[in-house]
């Protein structure tokens, strides 16, 4: 699934975080103090961490937790960040308050940004509820969904005008507005995130979410990333 206005972009990491996950992991066997020690270079800490880390599913994933990324995500449903937030630990969230954020419902109402942009819906196309009943989201029915979200709009404009508080008038939208969230992970609850959403039977949103994510995830710490893809992407295992 893919929609044009979701975005995922990186705004802090950890440099060479191969290189912090080794001495953290070898500190445990070291007779000497890893800050004096000489570390291998980014691609051979990699080499080294699968190696003796996390080849074999040892389960030893505590050292993974030092190095951190922090990603902005933007435009997602609201729905994505209601399941994303339940993941919690080793994760921090700030996300977009409907209670505070409500000009840009306004300025749909007045014409100023297209509907798409505040509220997401799905593509037109087949889809399946959880229990494999397969169904027809078409052309008529998405177009009947953008008239509620319209009509949501201009009543949310008019009770604005009319002096009442955003976190009132907010009860009348649609579930799944978009909202902006900053969302950082340590290296270990980044695979756990992905072990739990990535998978096949996990929402198409989410989803589409984790496949966004990936390309950064390789970029930062491409040995562990391509270990990660190989042993556990998609597979529904259990949870380091």
């Amino acid at each position: 699934m893919f929609d044009p206005h979701f975005r995922v972009e990186v705004l802090s990491r950890t440099l060479d975080p191969q290189v912090l996950v080794w001495q953290a992991m070898h500190q445990d066997y070291s007779e000497l103090f890893v800050a004096k020690e000489e570390p291998p270079s980014e691609p051979e800490a990699g080499k080294r961490i699968v190696r003796h880390l996390l080849a074999g599913g040892r389960g030893h994933y505590g050292p993974l937790e030092h190095p951190s990324i922090t990603f902005a995500v933007g435009w997602f449903p609201h729905s994505v960040m209601q399941q994303a937030r339940t993941h919690r630990v080793g994760v921090s969230f700030d996300v977009q308050s409907m209670r505070y954020t409500g000009y840009r419902v306004c300025a749909v109402a007045g014409g100023e940004v297209n509907v798409e942009e505040v509220f997401y819906l799905r593509p037109v196309g087949e889809y399946s509820d959880r229990q494999g009943k397969r169904y027809t989201y078409t052309e008529t029915h998405r177009a009947q969904d953008l008239q509620i979200c319209y009509d949501a709009v201009v009543r949310y404009s008019n009770l604005i005008k009319a002096g009442f508080s955003e976190e009132h008038a907010r009860g009348i939208l649609p579930f799944d507005y978009r909202q902006h969230f900053v969302v950082s992970f340590n290296m270990r609850s980044l695979m756990h995130f992905l072990d739990l959403r990535a998978k096949d039977d996990a929402q198409a949103e989410i989803h589409c979410l984790c496949n966004m994510l990936m390309p950064h995830f390789h970029d930062w710490a491409p040995e562990v990333c391509d270990w990660y893809t190989k042993n556990r992407l998609g597979r529904a295992k259990l949870s380091p």
